[in-house]
């Protein structure tokens, strides 16, 4: 694909994984390798550490909600290494995608994570709150209708301090071909048989750039860049860092 192309968001692009008829061999290998791959390229143990870790206190447990989980590799990340800081942290772990919660139930048990297939909207109906809501990956999926309701229900689903942080990808011609060039070599064999190839040059051609994320919230709401090709959507109560 011609670099220049992607100065603008490309919306009409689908995912392979998106697709109700894909197959679903190939969907349960693309589940598989994505805590492998995030843990390369989401910067998710920096919003452990920035966003989760200050708020956690020894004998209060801190409430956590991860936005379309997909098989549920961030959460339990996240609860290991709150276990391993000595702190109490619960997750619930939602996705839409029955598929997704159905290949998340179907891992290891892990204390403190709760999956369910729900939407935002639905814990918002429920009076649900939490301490922490974050999402990985998730705002290049939506649309401008869609990104406006995620970013309603966050702000009703937050606890009085807490943080919201939806993090994704920012769109640019060196994180294509830096993604391209990186996955090439694995896609005969760790890669084999999986979407994350092709998915992932689809989902940076889908992102947004920080300007214009930053052009489409509402007030409240602030963009930081992060690395590599990272931006983080944050609506945030500051508390002061544990020491």
């Amino acid at each position: 694909m011609p670099l220049g192309r992607l100065r603008a968001r490309d919306e009409d692009v689908r995912e392979l994984m998106d697709d109700p008829g894909c197959d679903p061999a190939m969907l349960a290998r693309t589940y598989a390798r994505f805590d492998l791959v995030n843990a390369v390229v989401s910067g998710r143990r920096a919003i452990y550490r920035r966003w989760v870790r200050p708020r956690l206190r020894a004998g209060r447990a801190v409430r956590l909600l991860d936005v379309g989980t997909g098989g549920a590799d961030l959460p339990r990340r996240m609860l290991q290494w709150a276990a391993r800081d000595g702190d109490a942290l619960e997750v619930v772990a939602i996705d839409p995608e029955p598929r997704a919660i159905a290949y998340a139930q179907a891992q290891p048990a892990v204390p403190g994570l709760e999956l369910r297939q729900a939407a935002t909207g639905d814990l918002v109906a429920d009076g649900e709150r939490f301490d922490v809501v974050v999402s990985n990956h998730v705002l290049h999926h939506l649309s401008s209708r869609e990104l406006g309701a995620l970013l309603a229900d966050s702000e009703a689903l937050l606890a009085p301090g807490g943080v919201a942080v939806h993090a994704d990808i920012a769109r640019s011609a060196l994180a294509y071909a830096g993604f391209a060039a990186g996955t090439l070599p694995f896609e005969p064999t760790l890669l084999r048989g999986s979407y994350i190839r092709a998915d992932g040059l689809t989902s940076i051609r889908r992102s947004h750039t920080p300007a214009e994320l930053a052009a489409a919230v509402p007030p409240g709401w602030g963009v930081r860049r992060g690395v590599p090709f990272r931006l983080e959507l944050v609506r945030a109560q500051l508390v002061r860092p544990r020491p």
